[in-house]
């Protein structure tokens, strides 16, 4: 049933209704025509149930853990790139930004960009890789759907259900991206895509240049790199290599989301279409197109060979993909070293699917430290209670 939003008569507030009428095109997602939550819920008086989803995805557990897990690089690398945390906020600023321009539901858009890589495990890619591998025979491990299940079974913040009790929208945003081939996705779920491609290509060519990988002169053999590179020196006569790295950045973005947008506005503006569900249901997508697709292919190719597969990159993930492997076969020799509650859990999914969980839910420090304790000390641990175990 469709979530009725109820008028707020408190001083200076609007209801959530009347100020997405006023402020969002017809084709966007709006509260009032949600598909509700799987637990039913008093409406709250002055937040809309999308502000309500944000609110609960930035202060779960699993949010803030995003903070101590890498994106592509490593802490031992320095303390300048980008966290799995601040990649999440970035992609949310950026998503936000096209959902404006283009009238759709932001605060919706929010919710889906600090959600969506919720279920990332320690060790970026290279962790997921690990755990896939041993969950080869339990229908392997993929973040997204691990962003699922810590969203509607394993987060404990709430006593009157289990997870956080999302939205329909939010929660299918997430889904669609463990099943690319659902059927259409609604445009928010759209720019939220779009955003993060946006987001880590020009993010990892920052961090990649900053931390002495390649050089803006090795990128420059890509075409957008070349281009957006041309466009700063116009603008500027003489930059030292810390401010020509960051206009690059900063054009790499500007470029992609204009372009974005200028493709998009038009086609939306003269597409005729009455409802989100109309939007879904039409050939509308949000994306890099023409030229520019290619030319970011071409600059994500040039990162993988070059960066994601660089010697100091891939020395650091095969040792990270060795210590999964081995924490996890050593939770299936001693379940009793899991905590209580993922013990219980344990009896009704069983070990195999619960070790992965909960290396999935660490921090790379805790499972570094975990992982010490356990097969680096020599010594036979049992948990403590104060052992820091991920909440």
């Amino acid at each position: 049933m469709p979530i009725a939003i109820e008028r707020t008569d408190g001083p200076g507030l609007q209801s959530c209704a009347a100020r997405e009428s006023a402020l969002l095109a017809p084709y966007a997602m709006h509260s009032c025509d949600s598909a509700g939550r799987r637990y039913e819920e008093p409406l709250h008086s002055y937040r809309g149930p999308y502000q309500r989803d944000r609110d609960r995805v930035v202060h779960s557990s699993a949010f803030r853990r995003l903070s101590g897990k890498m994106q592509v690089f490593t802490g031992e690398m320095g303390d300048y790139h980008r966290t799995r945390l601040t990649h999440t906020h970035e992609v949310a600023s950026i998503a936000r930004t096209i959902g404006r321009a283009l009238r759709l539901n932001e605060d919706l858009i929010e919710s889906l960009a600090l959600l969506h890589d919720i279920g990332h495990p320690p060790y970026g890619h290279a962790g997921e890789a690990a755990l896939r591998e041993c969950l080869r025979d339990q229908g392997g491990f993929s973040h997204n759907q691990f962003g699922l299940t810590i969203a509607e079974e394993l987060e404990t913040c709430y006593p009157d259900f289990p997870g956080l009790n999302l939205t329909a929208e939010v929660l299918e945003g997430q889904t669609t991206r463990v099943d690319k081939d659902q059927g259409g996705r609604l445009l928010e779920v759209q720019v939220v895509d779009a955003a993060d491609s946006i987001t880590y290509d020009a993010h990892d060519t920052d961090d990649a240049v900053k931390l002495g990988l390649v050089s803006l002169a090795d990128l420059e053999e890509t075409t957008l790199v070349r281009e957006s590179l041309a466009r700063v020196h116009r603008r500027y006569a003489a930059l030292d290599e810390t401010l020509l790295r960051r206009a690059l950045v900063h054009e790499l973005i500007e470029r992609q989301v204009s372009d974005l947008l200028m493709r998009a506005g038009p086609d939306l503006m003269d597409s005729g279409l009455q409802s989100a569900e109309e939007a879904r249901r039409s050939d509308v997508r949000l994306g890099a197109g023409g030229e520019l697709a290619e030319q970011k292919l071409e600059l994500e190719r040039f990162l993988f060979q070059r960066v994601y597969r660089h010697p100091q990159v891939t020395s650091v993930c095969r040792q990270a993909q060795q210590r999964v492997r081995e924490m996890y076969e050593n939770y299936l020799l001693r379940p009793d070293l899991l905590p209580d509650r993922y013990q219980r859990r344990a009896e009704r999914i069983g070990i195999r699917r619960m070790a992965g969980e909960y290396i999935g839910g660490m921090t790379d420090h805790f499972f570094n430290a975990l992982h010490r304790q356990y097969l680096q000390s020599g010594n036979d641990t049992t948990p403590g209670r104060d052992t820091p175990f991920p909440d």
